[in-house]
Order: C-alpha cells, then sequence, then structure tokens
C-alpha cells in the first residue's frame, strides 16, 4: 500500500552516459538541441501518483531511448504533490520538472497559479483536444471510473450495470448491504471529492444514489488500495467510484473481484503531467512529457493499467457513447472554491446522516 509520503525517490538507470541518442521520427530538426540539452541535465525529477511498478517498462524504455539520463521518480499521494511544489517552489528549493497527477483539479490549479511553464510538444496532435490545456497541462492517461464487486457476494449476472440499477439494488437489498458498501471519503480523498462532484455535474439522480449508498452506512476510504482489499477479502460487497484501470489490473490476479462500468455513463479521469515552472531540467522534461505522450510510451503504459488517451494505441475502451471524459481545463477549479467545497462536503455529511433522502 502506498504510503502518505514516499521520502525514498526511485532512480532508474545510472548516470553514465553511453551512445548519443537520436530524436524521434517526424521530430523537428531543432529536437537535436533539446536532446543535447538534456543529456547535459543527466536527470529529471518526477513527483507522480502512479504506482512506481506501473512505470518500470515505460522508464526503462525512455533510458534506452535518451541514454545518459537518469529518472528520478518520487511516488507521493496527490494532495501532498501539491503541497510539495508550492512549498519547495515558493521556497526556491529543489522541486519536481515533471509534476503528473490524478488530481486533475489539483494540477490545474497549479497551472492556474502559475507553477508551469508553456510547451508545445510535437505529440501535441495526436492528443484529444479535451486532454490539452493552454500547452501546459496534458493529459496523458483515460482512466474509467467503475464499480467493484466480490463475485462470491454477488454473481455476475446479478450485478447492476446502472446507477440507476445500483441505487434499487441498495434499497431493496439495504439490510443485506449494510456496513458492506465502501467508497471515498470526499472530505479526505481529494479524487474521491473530485469523482463525486462530476457525478453531481452529469446528473442531480446523483443525490438519490448517495443517499441510497448512506443508508448502508458506508466505509469511507482515503485512497483505492483498502477498498479493493477489503471487496477482495469479502468483507465489502461493493466499492462504488473505484479507478477502474487499477481494479481491472487487480482483478486479473485475483478472482474474487469483478468490475462494472455504468452503462448509462462512465467518468474517465485523466493523469495530467506538466513541466514545473522552475524545472532544473528543462529539456530533460521536455523529452520525458514527449516519450509519456508518444504511441510508445503509450503503449507501454497500456501494458500495465495506464488506460492511454491517444486513440491510435491499441488498448481497451469504452463506447464512445458511455464515456465522460473530465476535460483538462480551468472549469476543474470552481469546485476547488473554498466556499464551493464547504458547501458540497455539508450537503455530503447532510446525505450521510439522512438528512436529504
Amino acid at each position: 500500500m502506498r504510503k502518505i509520503l514516499f521520502l525514498l525517490a526511485m532512480t532508474f538507470g545510472a548516470l553514465a552516459t553511453p551512445a548519443a541518442a537520436q530524436r524521434p521520427a517526424g521530430y523537428p530538426r531543432s529536437y537535436d538541441a533539446l536532446v543535447a540539452a538534456a543529456k547535459a541535465e543527466r536527470i529529471v525529477t518526477v513527483y507522480g501518483n502512479a504506482d512506481t511498478a506501473e512505470l518500470v517498462p515505460m522508464v526503462a524504455a525512455f533510458r534506452r531511448t535518451y541514454p545518459g539520463i537518469a529518472v528520478r521518480y518520487v511516488d507521493l499521494q496527490s494532495v501532498e504533490i501539491y503541497r510539495r511544489v508550492v512549498g519547495e517552489t515558493r521556497a526556491r528549493r529543489p522541486s519536481a520538472d515533471i509534476v503528473w497527477s490524478s488530481a486533475m483539479d489539483l494540477q490545474v490549479k497549479l497551472i492556474n497559479d502559475g507553477f508551469a511553464q508553456g510547451y508545445a510538444s510535437p505529440e501535441k496532435p495526436a492528443l484529444p483536444p479535451q486532454s490539452v490545456w493552454k500547452n501546459m497541462g496534458y493529459g496523458v492517461t483515460a482512466e474509467p471510473i467503475g464499480i467493484v464487486y466480490n463475485r462470491r457476494l454477488i454473481s455476475d449476472a446479478k450485478m447492476p450495470r446502472s446507477h440507476a440499477a445500483l441505487e434499487a439494488l441498495l434499497r431493496t437489498r439495504r439490510s443485506i448491504f449494510t456496513g458492506r458498501v465502501t467508497t471515498f471519503d470526499p472530505a479526505r480523498s481529494n479524487v474521491g471529492y473530485l469523482y463525486l462532484t462530476q457525478d453531481m455535474a452529469i446528473t442531480r439522480d446523483t443525490r438519490s444514489l448517495l443517499s441510497a449508498i448512506a443508508a448502508t452506512k458506508p466505509v469511507l476510504a482515503a485512497n483505492t488500495e483498502p477498498m479493493l482489499a477489503a471487496v477482495a477479502a469479502g468483507r465489502q460487497a461493493i466499492a462504488y467510484n473505484v479507478i477502474g484501470s487499477y481494479a481491472l489490473e487487480k482483478a486479473k490476479a485475483d478472482r474474487r473481484i469483478g468490475v462494472v462500468f455504468p452503462t448509462d455513463y462512465t467518468l474517465v479521469t485523466s493523469r495530467i503531467a506538466f513541466i514545473a515552472r522552475d524545472a532544473r531540467s528543462p529539456a530533460a522534461a521536455k523529452l520525458f512529457l514527449d516519450f509519456l505522450l508518444s504511441r510508445r510510451g503509450q503503449a507501454l503504459l497500456a501494458q500495465r493499467s495506464l488506460w492511454p488517451v491517444r486513440t491510435d494505441v491499441p488498448a481497451r475502451r469504452l463506447a464512445a457513447a458511455q464515456a465522460r471524459p473530465i476535460r483538462v481545463g480551468p472549469q476543474l477549479l470552481v469546485n476547488l472554491d473554498r466556499i464551493s467545497r464547504q458547501r458540497f462536503l455539508r450537503e455530503w455529511r447532510a446525505i450521510l446522516t439522512g438528512a436529504i433522502s
């Protein structure tokens, strides 16, 4: 399980400088100067919250493509990424070159508040328009948010396939599911807050579903791993609003876990990456970002649990009518407004205590 702060950075590869790298096919000749500058910097530091194991093949391929450039990956929770970038930058201490997080709203806030620098990646034309903001924030993944269930407690045939069906099940079988439903606590989890606010924005029926969940006295979690573990062990029957790509990876190794992507709509979130304004290795950061967004980098991410944002990379995808991608952009700032957040959490607490039915 990821700790709140993982202090030991992982450095992939040594700092030796072997043979010269070549610019990728189709890139402008000016990219040669960028590669040379990156090789002189020798290392790129990435703050991220993707599991380190998910990135090993991609980072190894980056190192083969650009020998002599090491990758220092610091594995942090999303809120800690935000706090460290702000604190270190303001104190003029060494910080990340690349900031890459699933907390889309916090990433957009960092960009909006001036902690990012602009860069028009050569890979931008291959990306969906909604995944790029101001040539600063780049959505790297397209990860669906699903419902996880214990297949021994609920058969595949009886597992609800829509939000309305889930609500109906919880209301009609409330006694069975009391204490057996888990979801993010939006007061403690930034991504949980993001998912619920997006649910609310899509349909007001979300309030009725949350009321049905609240009636089961749900177990609230701050991150994904405890929810998946509880469902696998049978302590919980259903986990609502879980990052589906991670859940599917777990389900490959554990047949007790089932994953559903609601047919009425499925949120699709993206891990946003940007180059830090005060990056100490800005050239290496640009190379790393370009590699993340390249077909090769995206294909390597897709081999694990990080679904690619590019549509020209073979990968499992949702039907277009089903997917509701969360756009990378300033609208994500609305729910970070202090008054808006307080209002939302008051309503959430009222739902939990039964004040809203």
